[in-house]
Formats: C-alpha cells, sequence, structure tokens
C-alpha cells in the first residue's frame, strides 16, 4: 500500500464533499470521506473486498473505528456522492484533443449458474467478449478515457448491449474538435457522421482487413492509442473487477464506480 496515494485520495475526496457542502449526520460514526476511501482503497488493493480494506485501514489508523455493517450502510448511503464525484474528475479531464473508447465484460456469475441469478435475468444479459472468445453474463462497461488512461465518462449496461448503443450519450461532453479513438466493434459510418454533426467530435475505429484504409488517419496513432486502452483495462483486471461479488445490482454498481475513481487516482498520483 502507497501512504501517498491513500493520503492524497482522501484528501481530494474531502475537499470534493467540503465544496459540495456536505453535512455530516452527527450520529455518523466516521466521515463520508474516510468510508468512500475505504471503498476506493479496497478496489486499489483488496479486490474489492471492503471488510478487508476497512480492517487494515483502521489497524493502520488511517480511518475511525467502526463495523463492517455500519460501514457497508454508511457507503450505500453514499452511493450519489461516489458518482459525483467520479462525474466531476471526468468533467475536469475533458479538455484534450484524443480520447480512446473500449468496452469491458463484468460478469456476475458463470454462464452454467445464469439460471440461478439472483441480480440479473434475462438473454439480454447474455454477451459475448470477442477478445476472449467467450460468453459471459452480466454487464458490460462501456468507458471513455484520456491517452493518459484517467476515465471521463463511462455507462454500465446489459452485456447483450452493443457497443454502439451508449456511444452519443458517452461523446456528448467532449471538446468539439476532439478525436475518439476505437476498436473495430465502433465501426459505422452513420453514427460516426451523426456524432461529427451534433458534436463536432469524430469517432475514428480500427478498420477490417477487407476495408480500405481511412486516408487521412494515421494507423500508427490508431495502434497507439489502442494499446493505451488496452493498458487501462489490464489495470482494472488487476484490481478484480471482473470478479465482483455483490448481493445486489446497487452494491456491484457501487464497487464498479469505486474502481473507476480508484483507476484515475491510479493514472493522476505519480507512484
Amino acid at each position: 500500500m502507497n501512504d501517498t496515494y491513500i493520503i492524497t485520495s482522501y484528501v481530494v475526496i474531502d475537499d470534493v464533499l467540503k465544496a459540495w457542502d456536505y453535512q455530516e449526520d452527527c450520529r455518523a460514526s466516521g466521515h463520508a470521506s474516510e468510508i468512500l476511501t475505504v471503498a476506493v482503497m479496497a478496489a486499489k488493493y483488496f479486490q474489492n473486498h471492503h471488510e478487508r480494506a476497512l480492517c487494515i485501514l483502521i489497524r493502520l489508523g488511517y480511518v475511525t473505528p467502526l463495523s463492517v455493517s455500519r460501514f457497508n450502510r454508511r457507503l450505500h448511503g453514499l452511493k450519489d456522492w461516489l458518482h459525483g464525484i467520479v462525474d466531476l474528475l471526468g468533467a475536469l479531464w475533458r479538455e484534450g484533443q484524443v480520447f480512446i473508447m473500449d468496452s469491458m465484460p463484468l460478469p456476475v456469475c458463470k454462464r452454467v449458474r445464469a439460471s440461478r441469478c439472483k441480480k440479473v435475468h434475462g438473454k439480454a444479459f447474455c454477451g459475448y467478449c470477442a477478445a476472449k472468445k467467450e460468453k459471459f453474463f452480466g454487464w458490460r462497461l462501456h468507458l471513455i478515457c484520456t491517452p493518459q488512461g484517467i476515465p471521463v465518462s463511462f455507462d454500465l449496461l446489459p452485456a447483450a448491449e452493443q457497443d454502439l448503443t451508449p456511444i452519443h450519450e458517452l461523446i456528448v461532453g467532449l471538446p468539439e474538435g476532439a478525436t475518439v479513438f476505437a476498436d473495430k466493434g465502433y465501426i459505422s459510418e452513420p453514427d460516426a457522421t451523426s456524432i461529427l454533426a451534433a458534436t463536432g467530435v469524430r469517432l475514428v475505429a480500427i478498420r477490417r482487413k477487407n476495408m480500405s484504409p481511412l486516408s487521412w488517419a494515421d494507423d500508427y496513432d490508431l495502434r497507439l492509442y489502442r494499446r493505451r486502452i488496452e493498458t487501462v483495462y489490464s489495470q482494472m483486471a488487476a484490481m478484480g473487477v471482473q470478479h465482483l461479488h455483490a448481493r445486489t445490482n446497487h452494491g456491484f454498481d457501487l464497487k464498479a464506480s469505486a474502481s473507476i475513481l480508484a483507476l484515475a487516482f491510479t493514472n493522476l498520483i505519480p507512484d
């Protein structure tokens, strides 16, 4: 564990909550910034295992002692604030001219147990990961980030939804004249044209082998930025985001958001 990472993450979260005039309940055990910091540290160092992260951070003296059940209730009550911090950091970093986009499978269980899954049901959650050439059951994370690996926009959709489904909503808000690099799953001339007309953002997807290359796009840049998004997803996979354990969709979404915030801090805070 990195002391600089822990302290900086806490300070950023605490300052944002103060700026938003968050009011602590006088009966609450532990500050809200401590609760959210534990969730981020659990994502960063403990594969999103909240109890383990809480116990170790209490033992090290970083947070106020409180029970695991109390921590879970406080954390679920702070879900909207966690989403707000993730969105705020994303808005602050939507200033560049280059962004990269991809999707990532987030299974909720093994496919053989899909019929018994209590969190999600139906074919809408049966997806296919082309990179691993395997089917999965759960959600799909759609993410846009900077070349430095800082998330600026994301969405969590059922696994059966194709990559192009949330693309318009994710790209809205990016600066005019920016370029979003994506893989072959985002090839769609009508969508690229409508996005460029509506937002001024150019969507550039890697061409298939049987397609003519884009005359105005540098293939080297395409491959370079694609490698960067793969690095980002490797970072998230190392955090265990593809093996999240949660009893409810509310908890699953909370852990996914904490993982994205942990990723942002990882690529913002120097080692």
